[in-house]
């Protein structure tokens, strides 16, 4: 029997800069994200987009979720299959495409993790991480590829 979960956040924007939407260059892009009691996400749009460097984008915040969601998928298939991860790093890499009207849409995203393991067959490195792939929650609800690239060394 299917399950089901809800998550809810609030984005409220803070840029209003004294005039409202007046103009495309009198508003600021920043917001703050919150899910409950957890620390607010500051955010704005990607700096091509007028937005504040110093914050999270929308895009940043979808590869983050990506590469976590990956991630804490191995861990629990490297746990079940015998591994000890002394660490995990990646770095993940998605690709936007725009479109003349200043749409877009995410064509590819690619994860680089890097594993440490200090016991466990390195070999099973592929098998995990596409099993990881195949569980991830966010990478089943994208309509673009996510593809993996990962590397494993023992230490």
């Amino acid at each position: 029997m299917a399950r089901s979960h809800t998550y809810t956040t609030t984005v409220r924007w803070t840029g209003n800069r004294g005039e409202g939407t007046a103009n495309y260059r009198a508003y600021g892009r920043t917001h703050d994200i919150t899910a409950g009691a957890k620390p607010p996400i500051l955010g704005s749009a990607d700096p091509l987009f007028r937005g504040d460097a110093d914050r999270w984008n929308p895009e940043d915040t979808l590869m983050g979720a990506i590469s976590a969601c990956h991630m804490l998928w191995f861990l629990h298939l490297a746990s079940e299959a015998g591994w000890i991860v002394e660490s995990y790093e990646d770095s993940a890499e998605g690709v936007m495409e725009m479109t003349i009207d200043g749409a877009g849409q995410f064509v590819e995203a690619t994860l680089h993790p890097h594993v440490k393991i200090s016991a466990g067959d390195p070999a099973l490195s592929g098998d995990l991480h596409h099993r990881a792939h195949e569980m991830c929650f966010i990478a089943r609800s994208l309509n673009f590829p996510v593809r993996c690239e990962g590397s494993v060394t023992a230490v």
